[in-house]
């Protein structure tokens, strides 16, 4: 059984909640809290067996436990901004959690992330790949990943600088924990799910993003015809890395439109 799980608070408001995405830690979203909390109590939460939560594993770790004890350690209603695998948790308990949702923001996420007859997304090999590379060296495989994080980007080594300055402070993640929530990635599949989001949804984009494919968006339009989109032109998997003025600007005026 997982502990409660470690959290960080700054600022004073309405509570706005960042989950980070496969690999990484809080220390990714330290550039956009700075330019939120005049506004917002901005929280990070570590999934489980990452960052200030390496320590903290659950034994089944499936997306419905992870949901769970993340809006655990949240304890209060809350707008939810998830990227990447960050975006499905997040998605998770605006599903299960409606009264503790106040709105959801997914940033380069998908609800099925895995490429499927008629459906846009990573091609299978490319992560039994990273299960293979997992088994060898856990360091050269999160590398690897860092590095698609910017593909595509007009400023790739600049953003791969900033990404590692950014995460690389905090505790590795263990093996167990990078598979495990790798398979996530692999098996989790909200498509026929997103129409019951009721609360206000904003879905974010790098139009050049290798894992999350522009064709997915007039698929995720059909399937969550209540959501809003906004798209990043030049940006790869990590927007708010590579175009912080312009993410921050659009993120911070949807809000403040729904919130104040």
């Amino acid at each position: 059984m997982a502990e409660r799980l470690k959290i960080t608070s700054r600022g004073a408001g309405i509570p706005l909640v960042f989950i980070h995405g496969w690999g990484f830690n809080s220390g990714i979203w330290q550039p956009l809290v700075e330019r939120l909390t005049d506004v917002f109590t901005v929280i990070t939460v570590d999934l489980p067996g990452f960052g200030n939560n390496a320590d903290n594993i659950p034994d089944d770790y499936s997306l419905e436990e992870i949901a769970c004890l993340v809006q655990a350690g949240v304890g209060q209603p809350a707008i939810y901004v998830g990227w990447s695998l960050g975006g499905l948790v997040a998605t998770d308990i605006a599903l299960n959690f409606p009264q503790q949702v106040l709105a959801l923001v997914t940033i380069a996420s998908s609800p099925c992330f895995i490429e499927k007859p008629g459906w846009p997304g990573i091609k299978p090999k490319l992560l039994s790949g990273f299960h293979q590379q997992l088994s060898e060296n856990i360091e050269n495989t999160i590398e690897s990943f860092l590095k698609i994080q910017a593909m595509g980007s007009p400023h790739l080594r600049q953003d791969l600088k900033e990404i590692h300055r950014l995460v690389m402070p905090y505790p590795l993640p263990g093996r167990k924990t990078l598979d495990d929530s790798l398979s996530l990635l692999e098996s989790c599949d909200r498509r026929n799910l997103l129409a019951d989001i009721h609360c206000p949804f904003l879905r974010l984009y790098g139009r050049n993003d290798v894992l999350v494919p522009k064709s997915i968006y007039p698929l995720m339009d059909v399937l969550a015809p209540q959501s809003e989109v906004m798209i990043f032109e030049g940006a790869s998997h990590a927007p708010f890395i590579s175009h912080q003025d312009e993410f921050c600007h659009q993120l911070k005026t949807w809000l403040v439109k729904h919130f104040h």
